[in-house]
């Protein structure tokens, strides 16, 4: 038993020295700098200096309060109007990467298809370019007299000054089916709001301009999410399609019923990686709009940037930050929620009664 327990210990101190080198770089530069970052959101810090040092107030809540309690503040307005646009940056984004994503994977899964090899690359490729290059060539593809508003100009359509654009598209949709005229809001939606915004405001949707971001966004993401789905699919064995297909089921049938619950795991892994990924939007943003025109691309992410190196409110800063990662933190869990797999949590808490039912009559005997 000694020799056994000596073994066990040997066998403990070898995996934590092999171990250890990953510990160390991890408490580094990931755990110690959250844990500057959570003070400095405390602080008054003006990002001179130790943020340790004597000198540093401590003010408790009032960086977060300025961000969420605050009637009529700035920073309050700024934060809530990054937080409308980057949802609906997120309502969009993430779907529509989703589901093109899907639709590649199963197009290049046909085993009849052929070049599988290059469509897979060209599909891949925006994926590995570097998202500065890519916002650059976007920003001249979508300037006023680019080649975006020309292709436009042959259909007889006059595109609009696509970053210098800030309606919401929501707002030119009601405008156009007659629900409302756009440079005169209705008086219930102007005068109302929440969180020191109008209803208006809320309902606008993602302007002309973000909508650019959005699309280089889905364009850019899409390859990388499409070589997951392609992996999960070519996992899926044959044999059990072959045998749905025998027992009557169609080419729908057969998706809904065999590859979609095969997929759900990895449709869990990419849905929860774009959320992530939306929700921290920031090098397009910076390069392309800077937040503009008229706040309609500013994100909590970038926001909380220009406000640490701009205005140099690092405390601040940093409680947008962890507001932003609770909001994440929130999100992911409500969608890792939503994917759970209901048949297997079925199975074990049957399985926890049936052990539980044994140890009492286990125990009556």
């Amino acid at each position: 038993m000694s020799r056994t327990r000596t073994v066990h210990q040997g066998q403990a101190r070898a995996g934590w020295l092999f171990v250890s080198p990953t510990i160390v770089v991890l408490g580094l530069f990931l755990a110690v700098p959250v844990l500057m970052a959570l003070w400095v959101s405390f602080t008054d810090w003006n990002g001179r200096g130790s943020p340790f040092a004597s000198g540093i107030g401590f003010v408790g809540v009032d960086n977060y309060r300025e961000l969420v309690g605050e009637q009529g503040g700035l920073t309050r307005s700024d934060f809530m109007t990054s937080l409308r646009n980057n949802f609906y940056y997120v309502l969009l984004v993430v779907p529509l990467q989703t589901a093109f994503a899907l639709f590649l994977a199963l197009v290049l899964n046909q085993r009849m298809l052929k070049a599988v090899g290059l469509f897979r690359t060209a599909f891949y490729f925006p994926s590995v370019v570097s998202s500065v290059a890519i916002s650059l060539v976007f920003l001249f593809l979508f300037t006023g007299g680019g080649v975006v508003n020309s292709m436009l100009g042959w259909v007889g359509l006059d595109g609009p000054t696509w970053f210098n654009d800030s309606r919401g598209l929501l707002h030119l949709v009601g405008d156009g089916l007659g629900l409302w005229n756009a440079s005169a809001p209705p008086a219930a939606l102007a005068d109302g709001g929440a969180l020191g915004l109008s209803w208006w405001q809320w309902l606008a949707g993602p302007s002309v301009a973000l909508s650019v971001i959005i699309l280089l966004v889905v364009w850019t993401t899409t390859g990388t999410f499409m070589l997951m789905f392609l992996a999960a699919l070519q996992d899926l064995p044959v044999e059990v399609e072959e045998a749905a297909r025998i027992d009557g089921a169609g080419r729908w049938g057969v998706f809904r019923n065999v590859t979609l619950p095969h997929l759900r795991p990895t449709m869990l892994l990419v849905t929860t990686l774009g959320l992530i990924g939306t929700w921290q939007v920031f090098d397009q943003v910076y390069v392309m709009t800077q937040g503009g025109p008229g706040k309609t691309t500013l994100t909590p992410a970038f926001l909380s940037y220009f406000y640490a190196f701009e205005n140099q409110k690092w405390g601040v800063a940093a409680a947008m930050a962890f507001v932003l990662f609770l909001i994440i933190f929130a999100m992911a869990s409500l969608q890792r929620w939503l994917f759970r797999d209901k048949d297997a949590i079925a199975l074990k808490r049957q399985e926890r009664r049936t052990r539980k039912a044994r140890a009492v009559a286990g125990g009556v005997a």
